[in-house]
């Protein structure tokens, strides 16, 4: 059962009551309080473990906490909060590591298990190999009686996510423009804080789809065919801006005045676009798959972009190393160090806010200020002799481009750039292209497609 898992350097994915069970969920945890005790030692570890708001969370809360403390971890629960708030407890509270109860965007009949170390990260490739082997081979260090883990309630999570979030605006900037915001949270783990932090930045905020209930009002990733709900009560209540948060809120969509929703990649773009404005010659990451929009920003400020392959702890682990001022994805995921290493979408709303409010633009003015490209995105199932195959033809066919394979292939263009590569969380090849000319990316993916029907036949 557990080899149907989805189990990779993003943790552990499945669906609920076929391939992933309590049991399974426990051992896993298990597995991961071991790799805990084998590298930090000593006794007194203890593990925030958090969760979003489906229903079947709190059933894989217990078999994780459970797990935790068969090994002697002390786990310390902190109820259904956001993704990022739980990375902000783990170093607030001095833990060893942290463990998330979400599936991301997946639909409700999914859940998964997403690990973070000490420092509020999650597991780089290397480690995430050892924790799932620990699992695998079952080489799990079980506790006596006496040595079994504690179990503890922490319900300060929101407050101590926001107090940060707020230290890196100047609050007051905001409350003085009164901005009227429709949030729209899906009904998952992201509205109470989001709204939380609106209240406190002096917005007066319609919320939509608020309560945590885990029963999705609708595709709960926020992309422009999900959101035409929140598109249509932007206009309806007169607002300035819209927000969209995924499930577990590390992601953040925006709707702009006219009801309009500008894309996932441009809520890094504008995030940037605030962060160089007093950051000039500053350095940014960002994964290969992320717009060149930020690319432009960077530059015109002075700055740089520095290219990570695709997942947050490496755009994160980019962050430190080279002392970066802002960094993310393109999916809506914005990182600010200052608060923690994790995409966070209350970090993106007050960015974006303070942004209109120190230049006294509409989103969609300051949308027109960035440059337009046009983005292309196609996925097919390939295994791995399909993935190998398809990467190895690409590269023939792209042979005089700027070649990058940080992760899978990517080739940059004068006009543009294509990205393929294997998903990290599904069986599948994931091709992007973005050129400013439509035509230009849809040639990229055309000849993507050409080449895997020339192989598979």
């Amino acid at each position: 059962m557990a080899q149907e898992l989805i189990i990779s350097i993003s943790g552990m994915r499945g669906i609920i009551g076929e391939n992933l069970t309590p049991a399974i969920a426990a051992e896993y945890a298990a597995a991961f309080g071991t790799y805990l005790k084998n590298t930090a030692g000593g006794k007194g570890l203890s593990v925030c473990v958090g969760r979003d708001s489906r229903p079947s969370g709190q059933m894989i809360t217990s078999a994780v906490s459970a797990g935790l403390m068969s090994v002697g971890i002390r786990v310390i629960e902190l109820g259904i909060v956001t993704t990022p708030g739980v990375g902000v407890m783990v170093v607030n509270l001095g833990s060893a590591g942290g463990i998330i109860i979400t599936a991301s965007h997946n639909p409700i009949e999914y859940n998964g298990i997403k690990l973070l170390l000490g420092d509020g990260i999650a597991p780089p490739a290397d480690v995430a190999t050892k924790i799932r082997q620990i699992y695998f081979d079952k080489k799990i260090s079980y506790s006596d009686s006496p040595s079994c883990g504690k179990f503890e309630l922490c319900e300060n999570t929101d407050p101590v996510h926001i107090e940060k979030v707020l230290g890196i605006v100047e609050p007051e900037k905001i409350k003085d423009k009164c901005f009227k915001v429709v949030l729209d949270s899906v009904n998952g783990a992201g509205g109470r804080a989001g709204k939380k932090l609106l209240d406190e930045l002096g917005c007066r905020v319609v919320t939509m789809n608020y309560e945590p209930t885990g029963f999705f009002a609708h595709k709960p990733e926020p992309t422009k065919e999900n959101l035409v709900s929140l598109c249509d009560e932007v206009k309806k209540c007169g607002a300035e801006i819209g927000f969209a948060q995924d499930p577990d809120a590390d992601r953040l969509a925006i709707v702009d005045e006219n009801g309009i929703y500008i894309g996932e990649e441009y809520t890094l773009a504008l995030a940037a676009m605030y962060m160089f404005a007093t950051n000039k010659g500053g350095r940014s990451a960002a994964n290969l798959s992320t717009s060149r929009m930020i690319d432009d920003v960077a530059a015109k400020a002075g700055g740089t972009v520095i290219r990570t392959p695709v997942g947050e702890a490496n755009v994160a682990n980019a962050m430190i190393k080279n002392n970066c001022v802002i960094g993310g994805e393109g999916n809506g995921g914005v990182i600010d160090l200052r608060v923690g290493p994790i995409r966070n979408s209350l970090v993106a709303m007050a960015m974006v806010l303070e942004l209109m409010a120190e230049t006294g633009k509409t989103i969609s003015q300051l949308v027109d200020e960035l440059p337009h490209y046009c983005m292309i995105k196609d996925k097919f199932e390939a295994d791995a002799k399909l993935a190998s195959k398809m990467l190895a033809e690409v590269k023939k066919e792209f042979k005089d481009a700027k070649f990058n394979d940080a992760d899978g292939y990517r080739f940059d263009f004068a006009d543009g750039w294509l990205h393929l590569r294997t998903s990290n969380t599904e069986p599948i090849m994931r091709a992007i292209a973005e050129a400013r000319d439509e035509s230009k990316a849809r040639e990229y993916i055309a000849a993507v497609e050409k080449i895997r029907h020339g192989i598979t036949g």
